[in-house]
């Protein structure tokens, strides 16, 4: 369960395998909490590569962008979310 804020989520993979995903009901500070599920169950200590396909909006409060100019090396912009209390 992954919190999300005013995004819209197209596709969810885990380890190349298409996921399951739904939202939960939406909290008023929290955001909307995105339920995946596992296409299979993982063993203990095994790693998981979870890729999401969405699309943020300028209301997506928690989630900030650099330009390509702000970043190092200048050629690709950079998404990040600071996950504090107010935006999780």
């Amino acid at each position: 369960v992954l919190d999300t804020r005013d995004v819209q989520v197209f596709k969810v993979t885990i380890n190349g395998q298409d996921a399951q995903f739904a939202f939960g009901e939406k909290h008023s500070f929290k955001g909307t909490p995105l339920e995946i599920t596992f296409p299979k169950e993982l063993r203990r200590g095994q790693e998981a590569i979870v890729e999401i396909s969405f699309e943020s909006s300028p209301k997506s409060s928690a989630l900030q962008w650099f330009t390509p100019e702000q970043t190092s090396g200048k050629k690709h912009p950079f998404l990040f979310s600071q996950c504090q209390v107010e935006f999780c």
